[in-house]
């Protein structure tokens, strides 16, 4: 195999990185910002002022995509590296396994802001409880993102 075909194959796990995290992003965001607006018509329908809060449930699933981004990144400059040619199974499998990771943590994060935003419409209480909640789940993306970036991949 060629070194510039290894190098494209290192490379295309940063574009799977990337991808992946998005694909969960756009999954995440596409699951609480229904619920939001149904949230958001209730209050209307009530005369309860919407809460501008709601917004944070929508927008959460989107740091995800900036954890890919991040691992593309990583991974993009070990095949830019001088030192040789770049594993590139392992770079290919890290980018798709950890997209993956942090694609899925974005769509759960979404589901349970949308959770999120049903509740606080309804009670008007609770934000900061359901906040931490959406924080455990971006935590899973994080250790994913940096874990795999402690293994060097090279």
């Amino acid at each position: 195999m060629s070194p510039e075909l290894m190098n494209a194959l290192g490379k295309a796990g940063g574009v799977a990185a990337i991808a992946f995290a998005a694909i969960g992003s756009a999954l995440g965001t596409g699951a609480a910002g229904p619920a939001a607006i149904g949230a958001w018509k209730k209050c209307y329908a009530a005369n309860k002022p919407a809460p501008f809060q709601l917004l944070v449930f929508i927008g959460a699933p989107l740091t995800q995509t900036i954890y890919g981004m991040i691992l593309m990144i990583t991974i993009a400059g070990k095949c830019a590296a001088p030192e040789g040619t770049p594993s590139w199974p392992g770079m290919l499998m890290a980018g798709v396994i950890g997209g993956m990771a942090m694609g899925i943590s974005a769509w759960m994060q979404g589901k349970a802001g949308a959770s999120g935003a049903d509740a606080l419409a309804e009670t008007g209480q609770g934000f900061a409880n359901y906040l931490m909640t959406l924080g455990v789940i971006e935590t899973v993306a994080l250790f994913v993102m940096v874990f795999i970036m402690a293994l060097g991949l090279n």
